[in-house]
């Protein structure tokens, strides 16, 4: 490998945790692996290898991005849903990261709070990734970084814009990835959706340190005015009740992304992206559901946009293989 990076033994749990060479690092790794992966290239480096994925949220993209790279890889995959696992029920967080330890040479986790997985990363001997908490998705924000650099040949200095609830884990974690390399991040919301004020404070030093500004809006024509990402995610994440819908509609609907806000931006070559899935239309259940009840045909995104040139959001979920790949690789391997 022409990339020199070396996590090995590393957990990945919050981007907060590398630097912005390091991060920068992994999203190279993850072109240089792509290309590879496009040309037919063997690339068997953790042949012999075995790994174990705890799903307690389930997942389209993240349990197939897992499953395909670590094949990719060589390695084996063991799949434990939240039927298959007792963590957390019959057997104890601590108690699971040992059992799992002796058998995998890395652990997956994807589901609730941070400190699930913090603690699975505590007491387990080989590297622990986070698929996905509350609070953070830093292998997402790998893979949204490598498309973006796809797309516009560099990272420093871009405008992205972030439109919707900021606080959880897509708002915390975008936020932080673009404050570490040099990207120009803007969250737009109502304020009582800005993310946490001491993270806000972190980035703001990452940012002072990568050359990246911070700007937090409430007015959406001045967010993404010169923007050249608008990103957005769903308004309700999997596991929060059905109440929330009605309050988040009401708050979150002037900050749906769509074509007018999409011209406002004052560029040709904006991009849309979003980490999926997305309620653009009434083809899921979901959709349809919240839909009829509150009189909408799309919530966070236009059909118009998601389906638009401008649209990149399957590049971005291809590369949430690629990303991953690079994330074991790096952390099981020392490369040089």
């Amino acid at each position: 490998m022409n990339t020199k990076l070396n996590l090995t033994g590393r957990d990945f749990l919050k981007l907060l945790d590398f630097t912005g060479a390091e991060i920068e690092a992994l999203v190279s790794l993850s072109a240089e692996l792509k290309a590879m992966k496009k040309a037919g290239v063997p690339h068997r480096f953790c042949a012999g290898k075995n790994i174990a994925l705890i799903f307690e949220k389930t997942s389209t993209r993240t349990r197939c991005s897992f499953e395909v790279a670590a094949r990719d890889l060589g390695m084996g995959v063991t799949y434990l849903d939240p039927q298959g696992s007792q963590i957390g029920k019959k057997e104890s967080t601590a108690d699971t990261a040992r059992v799992l330890s002796s058998m995998f040479e890395g652990i997956e986790y994807r589901g609730y709070g941070q400190e699930i997985v913090e603690e699975l990363a505590r007491y387990a001997s080989v590297p622990v990734w986070n698929g996905l908490t509350s609070e953070a998705h830093p292998t997402q924000i790998i893979a949204d970084l490598l498309t973006m650099r796809e797309h516009f040949g560099h990272l420093q200095g871009l405008n992205f814009v972030y439109m919707g609830d900021a606080r959880y884990n897509m708002g915390n974690s975008l936020m932080v990835g673009c404050a570490k390399v040099g990207v120009n991040f803007t969250a737009c919301c109502p304020e009582k959706y800005f993310p946490d004020a001491k993270l806000i404070a972190a980035c703001e030093g990452f940012a002072k340190e990568s050359g990246a500004k911070l700007r937090f809006e409430t007015d959406p024509a001045a967010a993404v005015k010169d923007a050249d990402v608008i990103y957005t995610d769903v308004w309700v994440s999997m596991g929060e009740p059905v109440e929330v819908w009605e309050e988040r509609i009401h708050d979150l609907a002037p900050y749906q992304v769509n074509a007018a806000l999409m011209c406002k931006t004052g560029k040709d070559e904006t991009v849309f992206m979003h980490c999926l899935p997305a309620y653009h239309d009434l083809k899921t259940q979901v959709g349809r559901e919240m839909g009829e009840k509150f009189g909408r045909d799309a919530m966070e995104v236009t059909d118009e946009v998601f389906e638009s040139a401008q649209s990149i959001v399957f590049d971005e979920a291809e590369n949430r293989m690629h990303s991953i790949k690079a994330v074991m690789l790096s952390t099981l391997e020392n490369l040089q």
